[in-house]
């Protein structure tokens, strides 16, 4: 989901998608919890920069995890006129290799 509403206005506050991921934070896979979790995003739910736009990615796994954090986090996009893309991201290429 993009911060950029369907009429093409930015959304505010400017660390929407921050927050937004902070409170989906518990939502990890199983294990990959350990004393700090609690300070990190899930691998679910990450904000992240998209062509200069505030974003969020989405991983359709939490759909089946997690149905109800999966509806929330589509509902707020609905609620708040978010422009919603579907996408395939791929990992990063290892730096190494370059």
């Amino acid at each position: 989901m993009q911060g950029i509403t369907s009429d093409g206005k930015q959304f505010r506050p400017s660390d929407w998608a921050e927050r937004l991921c902070g409170v989906m934070s518990c939502f990890r896979p199983e294990g990959s919890g350990g004393p700090n979790a609690h300070l990190q995003y899930s691998p679910y739910v990450r904000p992240t920069m998209l062509n200069g736009v505030r974003s969020v990615v989405v991983n359709a796994a939490l759909r089946e995890i997690e149905p109800l954090a999966y509806h929330f986090v589509v509902n707020f996009a609905k609620d708040n006129d978010l422009q919603v893309v579907e996408a395939c991201l791929l990992p990063e290429a290892d730096k190494k290799s370059n």
